[in-house]
């Protein structure tokens, strides 16, 4: 699976959320300014190619649908970002997140809630 640019990840996140449409659905979905219909239709051949979406053909028209799921796509693509901007490191992207976004105390308390909840599935799986 390639990764995709921002404009074919917005029109995935499209398709994902509507599960299937056609190139007007897509469109209707965007935010303004809308682009061209064309260029629309040209995103979509390009996630084709790229063998993420997938068509029923009606005629001269197509109903697109994603190929790859949104959690296949967020699992493959994050550890290219955890590569790429920590090292590899979840501490570090911990620490990113816990030192430099400011998060409130309850934000705070809801990922170590999280992580407590984890460790205890990890500990009890591992017995």
């Amino acid at each position: 699976m390639k990764q995709l640019t921002k404009a074919e990840e917005q029109v995935m996140q499209i398709l994902w959320d509507l599960k299937k449409g056609f190139v007007r659905d897509i469109l209707d979905k965007l935010p303004r300014p809308k682009p061209a219909y064309n260029t629309v239709s040209t995103i979509i051949r390009i996630l084709e190619k790229k063998g993420v979406v997938g068509y029923k053909a009606f005629g001269k028209t197509h109903e697109y649908y994603p190929l790859v799921t949104k959690k296949a796509y967020r699992k493959k693509y994050f550890k290219g970002f955890l590569n790429n901007y920590f090292s590899n490191s979840y501490m570090a992207l911990t620490s990113f997140f816990t030192k430099e976004q400011d998060l409130s105390l309850e934000e705070l308390e809801a990922i170590k809630k999280l992580i407590d909840e984890e460790i205890e599935q990890k500990k009890n799986t591992n017995h």
